[in-house]
């Protein structure tokens, strides 16, 4: 299976999530291994690799009464609790009386997890996942893989049969204020783009 790894020079070499790298390998998914800077947030994510908000997944812990689940939002959404609550009981088919975002401290010790980040992949916890629907839209997502400067690429219909993901409607879109100034290294590559279409020109 080939596996694509995309690598920024200049950032520090960091610990490839080498779970989550095996079971895609051992699922025999198709996939790309992308490598970033160090990102704590979906939208951080997408602004770093340059990508939609509705290509890059939130991923976030949620108890049900005693059930937990793996949910996945666009990045620029929030979570509405009565929302996923429902939702999880149109697919659950049983009553649900609370639903809730665990404290960090016992999220880490459910998904056992000590500075890792936590990765999209419900499976790997042992956890169903549910998805908003949203997501279905786009041909491909950027997932979490678990590292804080790895993310994971794959299409939306693998995910969705890999992890056997329930469907539902729970996320608000919220403005996201995009900063207009952008990295030095952009700065120069405009640059650079903007030199070579006047030489074109001027031929």
């Amino acid at each position: 299976m080939a596996k694509k790894i995309k690598t920024n020079k200049k950032a520090k070499i960091r610990k490839i999530p080498a779970k989550t790298i095996k079971y895609l390998e051992d699922a025999g998914v198709k996939h790309e291994l992308l490598e970033h800077r160090t990102v704590y947030t979906a939208i951080d994510a997408a602004i770093t690799m340059k990508k939609k908000f509705d290509e890059v997944a939130k991923s976030l812990l949620v108890k049900a009464d005693k059930d937990y689940y793996v949910v996945l939002l666009p990045a620029d959404h929030n979570l509405d609790m009565e929302k996923l609550k429902k939702a999880l009981v149109k697919v659950r088919a049983k009553e649900i009386k609370v639903v809730k975002i665990p404290g960090e401290k016992i999220a880490r010790e459910v998904l056992k997890i000590k500075d890792d980040a936590m990765a999209a992949f419900g499976n790997l916890y042992k956890l169903p996942v549910i998805m908003e629907n949203k997501l279905e839209k786009a041909k491909k997502l950027i997932l979490s893989s678990g590292s804080y400067n790895h993310s994971i690429e794959m299409a939306v219909k693998d995910f969705m049969v890999l992890e056997k993901a329930l469907i539902g409607s729970f996320g608000v879109k919220k403005k996201i204020k995009t900063p207009r100034k952008t990295s030095p290294k952009a700065k120069t590559v405009r640059k650079k783009i903007t030199k070579k279409k006047v030489v074109r020109k001027r031929k």
